[in-house]
């Protein structure tokens, strides 16, 4: 992926996700290493799904609170509503008899 971006051209925008469990095995290339020192490229060790949405889309992923619901304005709260919405349409449907 490196060399892709490098080949696109860096512009300190582009990196990549790892599990933070690999970091302590992590060997990367002299390049890389140069890259990220100079901060045209990074490596972001994450230790959860909700770490990696947040970076992705710079949005909170958002945790449930005591009531079981989760922020609004939080990615899971906006996939936990689609979820209601897909679960009302389905039970419309399943009143429907044959």
């Amino acid at each position: 992926f490196f060399d892709i971006c490098r080949l696109k051209g860096l512009n300190g925008k582009q990196g990549v996700l790892i599990p933070y469990s690999n970091v302590q095995h992590l060997m990367l290339r002299s390049d890389v290493v140069e890259a990220c020192k100079a901060g045209m490229f990074s490596v972001y060790p994450i230790k959860t799904i909700d770490e990696g949405i947040e970076l992705l889309t710079g949005i909170e992923a958002g945790a449930l609170d005591k009531n079981g619901k989760y922020p609004k304005g939080t990615i899971n709260y906006m996939v936990s509503e689609n979820l209601q919405n897909y679960l009302k349409k389905r039970m419309a449907f399943n009143t429907n008899k044959w």
